[in-house]
């Protein structure tokens, strides 16, 4: 940033309810960036009622906070189509009024779709108002309970139908497992050079109920060997491409991969993947984020320490597992924000497995409602991967990974009754052992 230009704070509120509404506002959010007006963090997106006219659509509202730099406001939009409404919420800590603008916004502490956003970001802050010493977070548990509640929406495809964490009667996602490894305990690498087989696993995916297939061209599993970026690519690309060209049936269904390397994201996500699940949530790649950012895709950020090799030996946490694991994916969403991927564009996933003993896998799952309450964590959707991992198979005293399949329906279960909005499931014959 030029230390010679003086910067300025300032909350923008983000609203549409025409064709497109997010790829509307992710549009807005570009423009601003391009004009000088840097979008430093964002609020979820919540879809909510119509005031006044209610005979329209409802509309996706949010916040966004930014910095200008340079030496006077630009003019955004005066009023624009409702495709986009962009909406000066705060400037500073200044206080202007005029016929065509005032700032702090006139009606903010009135509206809970201006208010609930703008609490995610500064809640403990206080209107600028003379004398004024009550926060944001306070105004808005004042008002009266929205009828019916905004819900949080996270974005992964105009074909993907929006995952709506804060909805008590959405959906749980079925994410099947594609491993592309000749180590996997699942398929024993029948996929790497089959597209026949590739095709007949697809489908019997989709027959299950799977609406998201993750394709994996490296093993995580604990002491396993990294196979490098050429060698993931040549086993991933390939298949994204297949399911993408020739099975008509996955039309609709989201292609996530589940890689930590940069270069993979970005071949994978131009191939015509839709999600990059990261283990590490971009801690093993620095240039992971970014790379997600500028796809203008969505990321699953999993809380995991160390890397696949070094992660049994990280399992103390010093306040508790929930504690913990909520602290540290704050910090992991601070990092995704700050190199541009918006709100409303990433999942979180605990980690069950990585860097947990069974004690806190355990933990994870009987308190998993508490960790999605985490200040800062409570409008994301959460994935869960219980699916035949070690600690079942100790619990259980089943040994075989492929025969763990009561006490998988046991944790998948709980990770639903505690409101995974995604369940990572292997519906083949195995799983990797974790």
């Amino acid at each position: 940033m030029d230390a010679l230009k003086p910067s300025h704070r300032a909350f923008i509120a983000l609203g549409s309810n025409v064709g497109e509404r997010v790829e509307m506002i992710e549009k807005a959010c570009l423009e601003m960036d391009r004009a000088g007006i840097k979008v430093q963090r964002t609020s979820s997106l919540f879809e909510t009622a119509p005031m006044y006219y209610l005979d329209q659509e409802p509309f996706m509202n949010g916040v966004c906070e930014s910095i200008e730099v340079s030496l006077g406001r630009k003019k955004l939009i005066d009023k624009g189509p409702r495709s986009i409404d962009l909406d000066i919420l705060l400037y500073d800590q200044q206080v202007f009024t005029h016929d065509r603008l005032n700032i702090p916004h006139k009606l903010m502490l009135e509206r809970d779709f201006v208010l609930r956003p703008l609490s995610q970001l500064i809640p403990n802050e206080v209107p600028p108002f003379k004398g004024h010493k009550t926060t944001y977070l306070s105004h808005l548990a004042s008002l009266p309970p929205p009828s019916p509640t905004p819900v949080a929406t996270t974005y992964i495809s105009p074909s993907f139908p929006p995952l709506r964490a804060t909805d008590p009667s959405r959906r749980t996602h079925i994410m099947a497992i594609l491993n592309l490894t000749p180590d996997s305990f699942s398929d024993g690498g029948k996929h790497l050079a089959e597209p026949e087989a590739i095709t007949s696993t697809v489908r019997s995916f989709i027959q299950s109920g799977a609406t998201i297939i993750d394709i994996g061209g490296e093993s995580t599993r604990p002491g396993s060997t990294p196979v490098g970026v050429d060698e993931e690519l040549r086993r991933i690309i390939p298949a994204i491409r297949h399911i993408r060209t020739s099975i008509p049936e996955a039309k609709n269904i989201a292609i996530s991969v589940d890689t930590y390397r940069a270069r993979v994201a970005a071949e994978a996500l131009a191939a015509g993947a839709d999600i990059i699940n990261d283990v590490s949530a971009g801690l093993l790649d620095p240039e992971m984020l970014p790379t997600v950012a500028q796809s203008g895709k969505s990321i699953i950020l999993m809380h995991m320490r160390g890397s696949p090799s070094t992660m049994t030996k990280l399992t103390s946490y010093a306040n508790g597992v929930i504690s913990d694991v909520g602290t540290e994916l704050l910090a992991r969403v601070a990092a995704a924000e700050a190199t541009g991927i918006r709100r409303w564009r990433i999942i979180l996933d605990p980690g069950l497995g990585f860097a947990k003993n069974q004690a806190e896998d355990l933990t994870i799952l009987k308190d998993f409602a508490a960790l999605r309450k985490t200040q800062g964590l409570e409008y994301f959707p959460w994935l869960m991967g219980p699916s035949r991992k070690r600690f079942i198979g100790r619990l259980t005293g089943v040994e075989k990974a492929s025969e763990r399949g009561w006490g998988t329906a046991a944790t998948v279960t709980a990770s639903v009754a505690g409101g995974a909005d995604i369940m990572y499931k292997n519906l083949t014959e195995g799983t990797t052992d974790l």
